[in-house]
């Protein structure tokens, strides 16, 4: 017991006395600047862009009408042959395809109709 307390006497003498509360340390919210600004940024670069891209999602869905062209998430190409609740049906090639409006894309080309409401 005598051994360890004299080789761990030094070293409590070099990690120096413990702070003192009030001790020139610097006010809480310092910390918490950061961690504020770290918010700010996120909310800049991922959260809002997210939001918009959904909102122009949803607009392109409420416009989607039959005889428009569209390309889906996994690259079918096709043209709208009904447009229901959550999904749409379109014709690609030979074959008739029902895809949820979420895979859709984007429209490549709007129906005639759709040209002189514009």
């Amino acid at each position: 017991m005598v051994i360890t307390d004299t080789i761990l006497s030094p070293l409590m003498f070099a990690m120096g006395p413990a702070p003192q509360p009030g001790s020139n340390q610097p006010p809480g919210w310092v910390n918490i600047v950061p961690m504020a600004l770290m918010i700010v940024i996120f909310y800049f670069v991922l959260i809002r862009p997210q939001q918009k891209k959904a909102k122009e999602h949803d607009l392109l869905m409420k416009g989607l009408k039959s005889g428009d062209r569209i390309v889906t998430s996994s690259g079918i190409v096709g043209i709208v042959i009904s447009v229901k609740d959550r999904s749409v049906s379109i014709r690609s090639a030979d074959s008739k395809l029902e895809v949820t409006k979420a895979s859709v894309a984007e429209v490549t080309e709007r129906a005639a109709g759709a040209a002189s409401e514009a």
